[in-house]
């Protein structure tokens, strides 16, 4: 049957260690989850069925070797973990996003796999599996999007039970836009002395007036 797909488009990479990069992006439609500022709400429903090999062929098409496969949740689609063997058999670089309710597992290792612990804020705090934490290599990424304080120290307990975990993990904290002001949130990561990655969407920066992939 293969995959229901939102879009797949050519950008650039505005979070994770890769922000700034050109990306193949796989935006895989539905989600099991209703984030109070969710920016994709448009993915829930929306979308086309593809096969795989008419995926990998879009994704080769552009010609570049970095993919992410997003959502959504990607983990809902049974047939995510055989396209990323795919990708990673033909030598590219992928990312999977996952929002931090799905087991981590199901997919290769050699995926890239960030993993979006929802704070709080989001109303979706209650529905992760914590035991990601421990399915997680140094290759992969722990995400926090925070709105306020509340948040910041949800995330903080949270990113420093990782580091005992794993001392080279990548920890992004990335501010609502709107929300919580920068500023703030480097203050407290400041003042903390927190090892963490602060990201902003730098997406929303080039292409302000834009809610689709481009």
């Amino acid at each position: 049957m293969g995959l229901k797909i939102n879009e797949i488009f050519f950008s650039i990479q505005g979070e994770s260690s890769f922000a700034g990069r050109p990306c193949v992006f796989v935006r895989l439609s539905g989600c099991n989850l209703q984030c109070t500022y969710c920016d994709t709400p448009y993915a829930r429903e929306e979308g086309v069925w593809m096969s795989c090999d008419d995926i990998y062929d879009r994704v080769i098409s552009y010609g570049f070797p970095v993919v992410e496969i997003t959502g959504g949740e990607p983990l809902l689609q049974d047939q995510t973990p055989a396209l990323v063997k795919r990708l990673l058999s033909k030598g590219l670089t992928v990312l999977m996003e996952t929002n931090g309710s799905m087991n981590i597992a199901l997919t290769d290792s050699e995926c890239v796999r960030i993993v979006d612990i929802k704070c709080p804020s989001s109303g979706q705090s209650g529905f992760m599996d914590m035991d990601n934490l421990y399915r997680m290599t140094a290759k992969d990424e722990l995400k926090f999007v925070l709105s306020d304080r509340e948040d910041y120290e949800f995330a903080k307990r949270i990113a420093n039970n990782a580091r005992q975990i794993l001392p080279e993990i990548n920890i992004l904290f990335s501010p609502v836009s709107g929300k919580l002001d920068p500023s703030d949130l480097s203050a407290w990561i400041l003042a903390d002395r927190l090892d963490v990655r602060l990201q902003v969407q730098l997406h929303k920066i080039i292409w302000p007036d834009t809610d689709r992939g481009v």
